[in-house]
């Protein structure tokens, strides 16, 4: 199999890259690298199986010449984080939305299946106790940046379902709830990589808010090799499909987890989010997924807990880059 990847310099990107590869496939990865970086594809650049181009998905004639030699498309490129979000909003919902369309659009064009990917922000501020697929969408103000994310990405979901509807074309529509795992970088906002990189560095952990917010993180490893599974599942095709962990935690309850497993010294202190993200910021207080359809299509149980998690994030930043080892 030929994949396509756009957005495989990224942190769920590159993993999937490094699966397929793996697996004996060929991969094209497409990224403008304003997120991604190659450092995440390094350990591929070697491989005959593997080829870099760097393009942006708004480029429609670069993205149709590459899906039309494509068996398979995964689609993961978009505008990111809380600060790209907050501080970019025209930029992102340029991205999101117009660069959906440019892919799906050639993904049927050309006959191959696609998946894209998603993310919980659909859900907006509905803390249901195991949010399923088809829960409704509670977002705030149109005008509040924080939730153009979750509305482009709701559109963009539209988009993958409407055109695989109506043209018969598999496709998938995957949802993450906060995946987390080795390379996914704190600079744009994702907290387990910022809280395991101030504990790291002794310096204070900075919980947003009051702490008490509770997630659930999933494993990168749990969820990349559904992605595949699910474009070659006939039952998944033209549906939404959750993905993510079921341990959930306060995110102060996160924060002195990273300093317990890293043997930190950091204190941690709290910011109120207009100090953190600019005015007219809002929060959900809980995210919790119900993941039972994955389950059903493709038996998906998440294996690792979130210390396995925080683990494997914190034996990647000391591997990478000079840091005080324990004691």
């Amino acid at each position: 199999m030929k994949a396509v990847i756009t957005g495989g310099a990224g942190f769920i990107g590159s993993h999937l890259s490094d699966h397929l590869v793996a697996q004996g496939h060929e991969v094209i990865v497409l990224d403008d690298l304003s997120t991604g970086s190659l450092s995440n594809l390094s350990q591929l650049q070697n491989s005959p199986a593997f080829h870099f181009v760097q393009g942006d998905i708004l480029d429609r004639e670069l993205v149709d010449e590459l899906v039309a030699e494509a068996d398979t498309v995964f689609h993961l490129a978009a505008a990111v984080g809380v600060y790209n979000i907050v501080d970019k909003p025209l930029q992102s919902l340029r991205t999101n939305l117009h660069g959906t369309e440019t892919v799906v659009e050639a993904a049927v064009r050309h006959r191959v299946p696609y998946m894209v990917a998603s993310t919980s922000e659909v859900y907006g501020k509905n803390d249901a106790n195991g949010l399923k697929e088809n829960d409704d969408r509670i977002y705030g103000s149109p005008i509040k940046s924080r939730w153009s994310y979750a509305a482009a990405k709701g559109l963009d979901e539209l988009v993958a379902h409407v055109y695989g509807k109506e043209s018969g074309v598999p496709c998938v529509i995957t949802r993450f709830f906060n995946v987390v795992g080795p390379r996914q970088t704190g600079q744009y906002g994702m907290v387990v990589p910022r809280f395991v990189d101030q504990a790291l560095d002794d310096a204070p952990i900075t919980v947003y808010g009051t702490g008490t917010q509770r997630r659930c993180f999933g494993s990168v490893f749990d969820v990349v090799p559904t992605l595949t599974r699910l474009l070659e599942t006939p039952e998944a095709y033209n549906q939404a499909v959750n993905l993510g962990g079921h341990e959930e935690v306060s995110i102060k309850g996160l924060a002195d987890r990273v300093v317990e497993l890293t043997g930190s010294r950091s204190e941690i202190t709290y910011m109120d989010y207009e100090q953190a993200y600019g005015e007219g910021y809002e929060d959900m207080q809980r995210r919790y997924p119900d993941t039972s359809l994955a389950a059903r299509l493709i038996g998906y149980e998440p294996t690792r807990d979130l210390n396995t998690i925080i683990d494997s994030i914190v034996e990647h930043r000391r591997s990478t880059e000079v840091l005080p080892q324990p004691a």
